[in-house]
């Protein structure tokens, strides 16, 4: 069999700052992967759950009810446009993303100065597709007026990224949750008219096409990943690689990387059959079949499984390892190691 194309890891790891999720990540996986992320950590933790503190900075945007909704030092409450208030109106604050990438791509430099990370390996930054924070904080009603707003904010954020890092160490990864909510029809309904798929993937091929040529650029496909469980169960992998499909179709620049999520119990051929229609070209596509409670066996039979399907993949998580217990991270990375090295 073909060994598998390397690791990926999604984004969020669970440890206490980027100095040790590079190192740790570099250590024990440094020749399987292509791109290190700082892991999240701090406040992005629990993925947009911080938006909310930041929008809700603004004058004329509002928390919605009178008592904090406490997520460790976070308030996961909503938000809403006070009455009156035009949205195009808003002034939104700096959003957290590029102050950080700043802070973190400074020690991934210096650790690759050091001789901890491997010379060619590029940062990864993750960001929340805007219609993630808009779907999941801002009532129905007002999502229309505020996804251009948010989406110029992020916009900003990417752009100061790309302004401080230089474009040969950079990789920008796109998270898409919030959209295969709407697609299975369990979180917010789509605020624009036509077709649900069509606005989902031009959405997401204009992020995609932000990103300069000179940037890699990739999507985590999401099933989302409160307490471990997805929002629900794929029945297969046909939505996801429709979307993959479309995105690749629709971008005008190349994507780099594609990952899907694989639910844990998944070895049969029914889940994996629809990757057979995958239409990628040249983009390296990672399967989330790692699993932290079967560990690298279980990962083992899924990727067989897969292989009957598609022959070339990476391996990954099916969602980042920011909210897995503690004292497991290590445990998960060399998971990685030993799935990547295996065949």
């Amino acid at each position: 069999m073909t060994q598998p194309q390397g690791a990926h890891l999604v984004g969020s790891v669970n440890y206490d700052d980027a100095e040790t999720t590079i190192r740790r990540a570099a250590g024990i996986l440094g020749p399987h992967l292509k791109r290190i992320p700082d892991g999240e950590c701090g406040p992005r933790f629990h993925w947009i759950m911080f938006q909310p503190d930041i929008l809700g900075q603004a004058e004329g945007i509002e928390r919605v009810g009178a008592e904090r909704i406490p997520l460790r030092m976070l308030d996961a409450r909503p938000l809403r446009i006070a009455d009156g208030v035009d949205p195009a109106s808003l002034g939104l604050p700096p959003l957290g993303y590029a102050s950080a990438a700043v802070d973190s791509y400074a020690i991934f430099t210096r650790l690759r100065d050091e001789g901890v990370v491997p010379a060619g390996t590029r940062f990864q930054v993750s960001l929340p597709t805007p219609l993630a924070v808009v779907g999941a904080f801002f009532p129905a009603e007002q999502r229309a007026g505020i996804e251009p707003v948010y989406r110029a904010a992020m916009y900003r954020e990417l752009d100061e990224i790309l302004g401080t890092i230089p474009h040969e160490d950079l990789a920008i990864q796109w998270d898409n949750a919030v959209e295969f909510g709407m697609i299975e029809g369990v979180s917010a309904a789509p605020w624009w008219d036509g077709d649900v798929w069509g606005g989902l993937t031009s959405r997401s091929a204009e992020q995609a096409d932000r990103v300069p040529d000179d940037v890699e650029v990739g999507f985590h496909l999401c099933y989302g990943d409160v307490a471990e469980k997805h929002f629900v169960e794929p029945t297969d992998a046909g939505s996801l690689v429709r979307f993959a499909n479309a995105l690749v179709a629709a971008s005008a620049r190349r994507i780099d990387w594609i990952h899907l999520p694989v639910p844990i119990e998944r070895d049969d051929d029914a889940y994996y059959a629809p990757l057979a229609g995958l239409e990628l070209g040249d983009t390296e596509l990672y399967l989330g079949l790692v699993h932290r409670e079967d560990g690298a066996e279980g990962a083992i039979r899924r990727i067989a499984a897969a292989r009957r399907h598609v022959t070339t993949f990476g391996v990954a998580t099916e969602c980042g390892i920011g909210r897995a217990p503690e004292g497991t991270t290590e445990g998960i990375l060399r998971m990685h190691a030993e799935v990547a090295a295996a065949w």
